[in-house]
């Protein structure tokens, strides 16, 4: 009887394990013996207008560890953590404390040991195949991506960088970086232990495919890009504490050709740079514009019917507003000026009286119909919105500081669109620097179109960039070095400040502005540099006319036809 109940109470036992505890036993151990192993997602590319590569992925390998592994004395071959470590540490460049860190033992939330840790991202191929060799236990390597960007510096600014792991952290890569980045993968599986770690013929399998980011094309021209940013820099050697951003944009669509800092830094190597060097200038850049900002005034003033291309009017050397004297550089000693030759020579006291007429109220909505005041929307991340002085804030002396460019805090980004609005016949066009998104499919999704508005009509708009060569023309006029031999110009100089939380610094901002051919115009340039200790000017014109210059050739635009260029009379009797 004692037998029988003994043979009994097995079997019950065994009938328990074998029927009814199976699957939490079999459960147990397939988690015992599974790995997972992570897919990197390829992440997409970033192209200039013509397809060719910016910044994009190629193929490289990551380095993992399996803590359970390494820590498993049983294990053939085991030398532990901290011999582990400085085995990698010349490899893989980090230190072996921080290596030994990473291989630590650890679990996960469910209460397993996790199996899986990175050591390195995007190791080159021939540097994890001496990882390989060392055959360290608890040790992989596997297929991942590395980013790579071929230019270096070329467009850094704009197009920002990486983490190791692929993670966007500046720039365009920051702002796309879901679209690019796509979804990971992995493949989870059963595997043996010791030296049978290798997966178990038809045991658990399974496999997620990794699903590769989209591409992105810009606007931008490489060639062209690289050649602004080597005359900005040409410019800007010698200067110390001094920052510059230069904009090139298509009138016609808004797109933007080139946009270039100084001080700019390597995208490839981004770790040792300072991080002012990696902010684009171009939109975060605020400044009091200074007279860059006059087009807008006398734009305005033509399509308010204030003034006409024929106004004349007596211009004095100074001129009151509150407690302020405004003057000019050029004294017209009360003799009648035509409005070309206010622009001509930057008349202040000439801006300030056309702007008497127009008013407050019309000059700040015709400030926000040129984008003033708001972000344009280029597609960068962080982009300064600048400021408009409300109308309840100004006092008597902004009646003279507003319409001449200051106490107006605006980006070179936001002026060149303005100026853009000038030479596209008066209709203002969105600046951006995304043209199209490609899917891993293939399938290529254009941007959104741009914002568009009319500012002018296109009769003004012509009159004013008339007028605006008078600057680059008429004899001792502030802006003859931005001439380009060939072709008409129109633009405007300016002098402004730099403004840091809405503080003035030391220094002044000098700026040219133009477009051309002027008769038709094709591109915009603006040029803006600050320069503490002055000296601005001489770098911003002619490395205005250099990029011009440069622009017009790179496109194939035709020079102006010979004797077209009107004349100009300053002081007309």
């Amino acid at each position: 009887m004692l037998t029988l109940a003994l043979f009994v109470a097995i079997g019950v036992r065994l009938i328990f394990l074998q029927a009814v505890d199976t699957p939490a036993y079999a459960g147990g151990g397939v988690a015992d013996r599974t790995r997972t192993v992570e897919l990197p997602a390829p992440r997409g590319a970033i192209y200039d207008f013509r397809g060719e590569p910016l910044a994009h992925s190629v193929e490289a390998r990551y380095v993992f560890a399996d803590p359970t592994l390494i820590e498993d004395r049983t294990n053939p071959g085991w030398i532990g953590a901290d011999a582990t470590a400085k085995a990698l540490s010349p490899l893989l460049g980090i230190p072996a404390s921080k290596l030994t860190e990473l291989m630590k033992p650890r679990k996960l939330e469910n209460g397993n040991p996790s199996r899986f840790e990175y050591l390195a991202r995007g190791v080159e191929i021939p540097t994890a195949k001496q990882v390989q060799a060392l055959d360290l236990p608890g040790i992989g390597v596997h297929r991942d991506e590395r980013r790579e960007v071929p230019g270096d510096d070329l467009a850094a600014n704009l197009i920002g960088f990486t983490s190791q792991d692929m993670d966007g952290l500046e720039g365009l890569e920051a702002r796309y970086d879901d679209l690019l980045s796509g979804q990971d993968g992995r493949r989870v599986y059963e595997a043996g232990l010791g030296d049978l770690a290798a997966p178990i013929p038809g045991g658990y399998s399974k496999t997620t495919p990794a699903k590769p980011g989209s591409s992105l094309t810009l606007t931008i021209d490489r060639d062209l890009q690289f050649r602004t940013q080597q005359i900005l820099s040409a410019g800007m050697a010698g200067q110390r504490g001094a920052t510059a951003a230069a904009v090139i944009i298509d009138v016609a669509t808004g797109e933007v050709r080139a946009q270039a800092s100084d001080p700019t830094y390597n995208a490839a190597k981004p770790v040792p740079s300072d991080p002012v060097a990696r902010e684009d200038a171009a939109t975060s850049f605020v400044v009091d514009p200074g007279s860059v900002h006059k087009a807008i005034t006398y734009g305005a003033a033509l399509q308010e019917g204030v003034i006409t291309p024929d106004t004349t009017l007596p211009i004095a050397n100074s001129i009151k507003k509150g407690d302020t004297w405004f003057s000019d550089t050029h004294p017209a000693n009360g003799r009648k000026m035509s409005v070309p030759g206010m622009l001509a020579f930057s008349s202040n006291v000439g801006a300030i009286t056309v702007a008497d007429r127009l008013g407050p109220d019309r000059l700040i909505d015709y400030q926000k119909r040129f984008g003033l005041g708001k972000p344009t929307g280029e597609g960068l991340p962080g982009e300064a919105s600048g400021r408009l002085l409300p109308i309840d804030e100004w006092s008597e002396s902004s009646r003279g500081s507003v319409p001449i460019g200051h106490s107006v805090d605006a980006t070179p980004l936001q002026m060149a669109a303005a100026y853009a609005a000038i030479a596209n016949d008066g209709t203002y066009v969105q600046p951006h620097l995304v043209k199209e998104t490609i899917g891993p499919d293939g399938k290529r999704t254009p941007a959104p179109a741009p914002v568009t508005r009319s500012v002018l009509s296109p009769q003004n708009a012509a009159a004013l960039r008339t007028m605006l060569e008078a600057v680059t023309t008429v004899e001792g006029a502030t802006g003859t070095l931005a001439a380009v031999p060939g072709y008409r110009v129109a633009g405007k100089t300016g002098t402004g400040w730099r403004l840091v939380d809405g503080k003035k610094q030391p220094g002044e901002v000098s700026s040219f502005i133009g477009m051309a051919p002027a008769e038709k115009p094709r591109y915009v340039i603006a040029v803006f540099v600050y320069a503490p200790g002055g000296g601005g000017a001489a770098i911003a014109n002619p490395a205005f006319r250099d990029m011009m210059q440069f622009t017009l050739r790179h496109y194939r635009v035709p020079p102006s036809p010979s004797g077209s260029a009107p004349k100009f009379v300053v002081y007309p009797r």
